[in-house]
């Protein structure tokens, strides 16, 4: 369904027992969710310039399911019927290219340490080597501070997103939506490694790079950095 205009495939999804639970805009691209309540799967669907650029399996939070919810691996649907007429897809708009070894949607929690530069006003004794005795200094100093926090991902071939936690977001920020995604731009999946960036403001543009064999991930923007391990989560995956 990737490709197929977003008036036209909301039938289809109906059809397949899907359900819309919300949505919200990002920079360039909308968000819907979608529930199916047999699948126990939530999925969200991008739409850009009125097509649907990517379908990716989500979290059940997202589409405001328990947390403990998983995909029901012994749903047997119907297989698909014929598309209702008017439905046609365009198959080779947003698609990733599958030689490229990106066709798959790539789901991550990351856990990690982060720093930000931080400010507060301290009062402190600073030793007065005129006078020989101390005397009380009090001011706004700024300082890098840190702090542990969990980033989620979404990569679905040039097409992805990142939740940041409150605590990686600068007052000045470029928007993102209100639980927190923020647009991928200049994805590579590569074999070894995944690299993207995010845009927060004008001047601040971090930059993702992740290890896909030891799953450590780096975040380096202006005044704030993130480190930590990442997990893929795919839906109806076994931890144990």
């Amino acid at each position: 369904m990737v490709g197929a205009r977003a008036g036209q495939a909301e039938g289809e999804l109906q059809r397949r027992g899907y359900r819309n639970v919300g949505g919200e805009k990002g920079d360039d691209r909308s968000y819907t969710y979608w529930w199916n309540a047999d699948r126990q799967q939530c999925v969200t669907i991008a739409t850009m310039e009125g097509r649907y650029s990517s379908i990716t399996p989500s979290p059940a939070p997202d589409c405001h399911q328990s947390a403990s919810i998983r995909p029901n691996p012994s749903y047997q649907g119907q297989p698909a019927a014929r598309p209702r007429p008017g439905y046609e897809p365009d198959p080779s708009y947003g698609r990733p290219d599958p030689s490229a070894g990106q066709g798959d949607a790539i789901n991550l929690v990351c856990v990690g340490q982060g720093e930000k530069l931080g400010s507060g006003y301290v009062n402190t004794l600073e030793w007065d080597r005129y006078d020989h005795k101390y005397r009380s200094r009090s001011g706004v100093q700024t300082e890098m501070k840190g702090f542990a926090s969990a980033v989620t991902l979404q990569i679905y071939g040039n097409d992805g997103r990142i939740r940041l936690p409150e605590k990686l977001i600068p007052p000045i920020n470029s928007g993102g939506d209100h639980q927190h995604w923020w647009q991928l731009d200049d994805i590579i999946v590569g074999s070894s490694e995944i690299r993207a960036s995010y845009r927060l403001n004008g001047l601040n543009k971090p930059k993702i790079r992740i290890d896909r064999q030891s799953g450590v991930i780096t975040i380096k923007g202006t005044g704030q950095d993130f480190s930590g391990r990442c997990d893929r989560v795919d839906p109806g995956q076994q931890r144990f």
